[in-house]
């Protein structure tokens, strides 16, 4: 199924320049295209105007996105829903098409990858196509975050995964195939 000529989406990521950038790919693909930078925004405007289509952001400030994908599912279980997120999880990408999205993708998404993630259908079991990546890189991923979060200081990283700190440095000098 192709999305018909100005099909609406609504685009919800707190990354401004990222909105942008898929706003304009998105309508020269044939969508009208509402965007908002939280959950606490785009609520209201799905309610006035309920999508056909969405681009959900999964991690932003505040609320997080799987509280929008429920809320678009209730106000419309026909709107396809697709779920970005820097942190690809499986637990994540279960909990998203359980509360209704159509499908689940790590960023970076280009526009014609999302378009074809409309036309998936959600299953019970999570196709992960788009998502390539194995465990070992998404807990690099994982932990590359929490280290930021904590300013790159090592010890308050464990503690906040609650690792060793010797075990993280392991893993820290031992990044998986794939990543420099």
């Amino acid at each position: 199924m192709n999305p018909d000529e100005y099909a609406s989406l609504l685009l919800v990521d707190d990354d401004v320049t990222f909105c942008r950038v898929l706003k304009n790919a998105m309508t020269r693909r044939g969508f009208s295209v509402s965007v908002a930078h939280s959950v606490e925004e785009a609520i209201p405007m799905a309610r006035d105007y309920p999508p056909e289509f969405a681009v959900v952001d999964l991690k932003m400030g505040g609320v997080p996105g799987l509280v929008l994908v429920q809320a678009l599912h209730e106000l419309d279980p026909n709107t396809r829903i697709v779920v970005l997120t820097g942190y690809a999880s499986i637990h994540t990408a279960v909990e998203a098409i359980k509360l209704g999205a159509t499908q689940y993708l790590a960023k970076p998404a280009n526009a014609d990858e999302i378009v074809a993630a409309f036309n998936h259908q959600a299953s019970s079991h999570v196709v992960f196509g788009v998502v390539q990546r194995n465990i070992e890189q998404l807990e690099w991923e994982h932990i590359q975050a929490v280290l930021h979060e904590h300013a790159n200081n090592v010890s308050a990283t464990a503690r906040a995964l609650n690792m060793h700190r010797r075990t993280l440095q392991r893993k820290l000098n031992k990044p998986p195939l794939g990543i420099k």
